[in-house]
């Protein structure tokens, strides 16, 4: 078996970003996806049922949508022989299910598979509290009337309080920070001023604007319909209207005393999917496929749960050391923009000697990422991150980008709650 086949992007999409609301969206994470996949399937010269597997980044699956990846091949007309798997790494589940299907591939099991990564956060489940449940329990094993009366008697108007299992999956249970804390920690290590966060912001904002107003977005964003009579052709959250003394006047809010990042320098939640085709350079020519482009390679690190915003930092130190590539090197670089801070946070490390040498092990840092390639058409802050998607829309917006300006390489990167990194590298020849 050959493990070093080359593995390449032959097309792809994702849904506008839905920015949620106070209510569940309109659309489940199968739903999201299959409109981001089929346009792509539909632009093939073969049939879906021509894929060798299908892989899926979902967080927080519907009850109803079990490994949503299956339900997302079969709506696809993968036809039931198939295989399909859901893969779970928080925020980088969708990176990771490309990455799952690149290495897939490169070891020679498969040539042409569907990856990418979907999620509904507006729908994540509201539950009974534990208390609840024990209640419950006991209801069900009282058979006479006395011992139900006595049940009925115990219950506690306490244990109507609901849990917000989305609250409890941006929260670290080991050490007791939710996602935002963690970007007040990384801010204050770094001296990241409010101002800054501000105007960091506010540039992905316009930066996305401009990307959708020039068409840039019209090779990746498909239209999304909905039962209703709606269709959405750009991200909801993105704010044309923000400035500087709008950002100003909103209140801290992982930190209301002494903290600096609030709801508008933070990725939003949202509702979304980005769907790639990847293939074999037998698939690719088989089939006369033009590709995107082609991935290099991925890698992963640690980092303490408490700076999770970092975790880019070394992913992508890893990266570049094992292909000898320079900072400078790179042509483009999308770092999911989880909060400001945590952006800021990772060009402030990538830059210090200090920090390559305590934490990476290095004599030399690798230089923060010239800041025209970084994000340059916008990123969660202005579009969104719906978690489960955020790491495959990376890849395909970072393969259109450099396709459209005329190739090079370029890395794909994001900080995973729990105290992770993830990076992938590619590279595009026009």
């Amino acid at each position: 078996m050959n493990d070093n086949r080359r593995v390449f992007v032959v097309d792809g999409a994702r849904t506008p970003f839905l920015k949620a609301g106070s209510a569940p969206g309109p659309f489940a994470a199968a739903d999201l996806a299959v409109a981001a996949a089929r346009p792509a399937l539909a632009r093939m010269p073969f049939a879906p049922d021509h894929i060798d597997e299908v892989i899926v980044g979902c967080v927080i699956p519907a009850p109803d949508e079990a490994n949503v990846s299956r339900i997302i091949a079969l709506r696809l007309g993968c036809g039931k022989s198939v295989p399909a798997y859901t893969v779970q790494r928080n925020c980088a589940s969708g990176l990771q299910a490309v990455a799952s299907a690149y290495e897939r591939i490169a070891l020679g099991y498969s040539n042409l598979i569907l990856a990418g990564g979907t999620e509904a956060m507006s729908r994540s489940p509201i539950q009974w509290n534990a208390a609840m449940s024990r209640w419950i329990g006991k209801m069900f094993k009282a058979r006479s009337l006395f011992a139900r009366a006595r049940t009925v008697a115990a219950l506690r108007p306490s244990y109507f309080n609901p849990v917000f299992s989305l609250l409890l999956g941006l929260t670290d249970p080991l050490v007791k920070l939710s996602m935002g804390q963690t970007a007040e920690i990384v801010a204050h290590r770094f001296d990241i001023s409010r101002e800054q966060q501000d105007e960091y912001a506010l540039r992905s904002h316009e930066r996305l604007a401009a990307a959708f107003d020039e068409g840039h977005m019209k090779e990746e964003v498909e239209v999304l319909y909905d039962n209703a009579g709606h269709f959405y052709t750009e991200d909801t959250g993105m704010r044309r209207d923000s400035n500087m003394e709008k950002l100003a006047k909103l209140r801290p809010v992982f930190d209301r005393r002494y903290g600096n990042v609030t709801s508008a320098n933070s990725s939003q939640i949202t509702d979304g999917s980005a769907m790639l085709l990847l293939a074999s350079e037998a698939a690719v020519e088989r089939y006369d496929l033009n590709p995107l482009g082609e991935l290099l390679g991925h890698e992963w690190a640690g980092v303490d749960p408490g700076q999770m915003g970092l975790g880019p930092v070394h992913a992508v130190h890893r990266l570049l050391n094992r292909f000898n590539v320079s900072m400078s090197e790179l042509q483009q670089m999308e770092l999911n923009e989880a909060f400001a801070a945590q952006v800021l946070g990772c060009q402030a490390a990538w830059a210090d000697s200090q920090y390559a040498q305590d934490e990476l092990g290095s004599n030399q840092p690798l230089g923060a990422a010239n800041e025209n390639l970084l994000n340059p058409e916008g990123g969660a802050i202005a579009c969104g991150h719906p978690i489960g998607a955020s790491g495959a829309r990376l890849v395909l917006h970072l393969l259109l980008s450099l396709k459209r300006k005329g190739g090079g390489q370029g890395v794909a990167t994001l900080c995973i709650g729990g105290g992770q990194g993830g990076a992938m590298l590619v590279k595009v020849t026009n």
